[in-house]
């Protein structure tokens, strides 16, 4: 599974190896954040070749290289290292970000592990990242709820003979074409994409047309109970027509297209635009609550009421607390007279006024879809 991890919005190629259960990240990307160098890939050849000279270190004893997604949408074979061989190269890298890249880091391991328990939580990561990327929450509350309608139908699929990867992209297509009249191919070429995702690129309504498409096509293939793939190919038209006869009927009342060229960069400039002040008003109150962590404290009642709330093993509240404010993931986000902090699966409530940590309680999908 590739991803893209944003540490101080720069991007870091990762692969998960569900075998060994360990993230493996780019060191190239991990040496670009640690150094800010123009030439990351020039630096870390230096840094390789000095590690060897006067460590002796056997780089194959923890980096390794996989194929990972370059800048021109192609996988290349590029050096990557799980947690304990990025610890070693950033001991090797003399940066003032080495420590909160370590703390970063080890909250990304922990992510995983906590999500492999609680599934839960990966839409809650989910979530953050598009935020991260600019996404605005009503969008965002539409794409995880997408994910969740491909998903099933894609389970509707496999129960019906319809076997993963080329008979899931044709079915794809078939859909695709009856409600916008374009191959994912042809829509992603038309709105300037090449190995972006397409969904990340639709706008809230092209997105909610796509999920009726999708939703239809389930729906019909549980009632007609369709065997193999031509059988599963005429469903599919039927359910993507219906969302496109949808399609046309707004755009008729509207007198607008809906399907546009515009994409993610469109988007996010868009929100942008629309919250530039209520987003510097936001930078200044994270810095206000960053800047005063050491007057955070906290009572004993309530020290024990989020030691049971989140089944913590330590004692000290107030500095498990200060840890996680502090992590470069937390989202921070003034709520009256409260700051409300998520991050790593955990919503941390602290008094504006005396700093006072009132509570902390574990995320539910619920807290990001009011409801």
């Amino acid at each position: 599974m590739n991803e893209i991890k944003l540490y101080e919005n720069k991007e870091i190629r990762s692969i998960w190896d569900n075998e060994k259960e360990e993230w493996y990240f780019s060191v190239i990307d991990v040496v670009a954040v640690l150094t800010e160098s123009n030439n990351p890939r020039d630096y870390w050849y230096r840094v390789k070749k000095r590690m060897a000279e006067e460590d002796k270190s056997e780089l194959s004893t923890f980096c390794r290289q996989l194929k990972l997604v370059s800048s021109d949408g192609k996988k290349y074979k590029t050096d990557v290292a799980e947690m304990q061989g990025i610890f070693r190269i950033i001991q090797s890298i003399p940066s003032p970000k080495a420590e909160p890249f370590k703390m970063w880091l080890a909250g990304v391991g922990k992510q995983r592990m906590d999500e492999i328990i609680d599934p839960e939580l990966t839409i809650e990561r989910a979530l953050q990242t598009y935020l991260q990327k600019g996404y605005s929450r009503e969008w965002i509350n539409q794409r995880l709820q997408a994910i969740q309608v491909r998903k099933e139908l894609t389970d509707v699929w496999e129960d019906h003979g319809i076997k993963e990867g080329m008979e899931y992209a044709i079915l794809t297509n078939e859909i695709s074409k009856a409600w916008s009249g374009m191959t994912t191919r042809q829509y992603k070429d038309f709105k300037n994409l090449k190995k972006e995702n397409l969904r990340d690129n639709m706008s809230t309504l092209e997105l909610v047309l796509n999920m009726l498409a999708e939703a239809t096509t389930t729906e019909l293939t549980k009632v007609e109970k369709p065997m193999g793939l031509e059988e599963n190919r005429q469903t599919a038209k039927r359910g993507g027509s219906i969302a496109g006869n949808t399609r046309k009927e707004i755009e008729k009342e509207t007198g607008k297209p809906i399907i546009t060229p515009k994409n993610a960069i469109n988007f996010s400039k868009l929100f942008e635009d629309i919250s530039e002040i209520p987003m510097q008003e936001k930078i200044q109150e994270e810095k206000l609550l960053l800047n005063h962590l050491d007057k955070i404290h906290i009572t004993e009642l309530g020290a024990a009421r989020i030691q049971k709330n989140l089944e913590l093993v330590t004692d000290n509240i107030v500095e498990w607390c200060k840890l996680k404010i502090g992590l470069p993931h937390a989202v921070i986000s003034k709520n009256g007279k409260n700051w409300n902090i998520s991050v790593d699966g955990s919503v941390i409530t602290i008094n504006a006024n005396n700093y006072c940590i009132i509570t902390a309680h574990k995320i539910s999908y619920k807290d990001n879809n009011g409801g």
